[in-house]
């Protein structure tokens, strides 16, 4: 698993979204950005975690921000994910995990006694200039958008 700390410049991107759109992180020069890598479409931790982040989207957007998210899950899953949450932001389907990998987020879990690789639930607040601003790894997902703001305000 690789490292990333605050002040690293974010590892660049080429991903597609739930519609088969690539996203690059180049794309959002100029723009702060909020990614979150979860686990896994429609299940309860997930679920809280992006359904908070779609509740405070006006907020978020008002302070400049967009927000993308970023699991293992398929364009197709995500699509269910988006269309029974209404969320208004993108999910990045990373099947291959270049993304998981190259930003330290995909490894070694345990689960009830089993070990297993799988997703470290993380969010990365990045700058307009693609700089690491903030790491959350350990994340709040009913009140995630206030612990971003709150962590962003220290």
């Amino acid at each position: 698993m690789m490292h990333l700390k605050e002040g690293d410049a974010a590892p660049e991107f080429g991903i597609k979204d739930q519609n088969g759109k690539l996203h690059h992180l180049a794309d959002y020069k100029g723009k702060k950005v909020i990614l979150y890598f979860y686990p896994k479409d429609l299940t309860p931790g997930c679920t809280l975690e992006s359904c908070n982040l779609r509740d405070n989207y006006t907020e978020l957007k008002k302070d400049g921000f967009e927000v993308i998210g970023v699991s293992a899950d398929n364009e197709v899953k995500h699509q269910k994910f988006i269309n029974k949450h209404d969320l208004p932001f993108n999910l990045l389907a990373d099947v291959d995990h270049k993304v998981l990998n190259a930003y330290g987020v995909w490894g070694p879990k345990k689960f009830m006694g089993k070990e297993y690789d799988g997703i470290h639930r993380t969010t990365f607040v990045i700058n307009e200039d693609g700089i690491i601003e903030k790491i959350i790894n350990k994340v709040n997902t009913k009140e995630h958008t206030k612990q971003i703001l709150e962590e962003l305000s220290k």
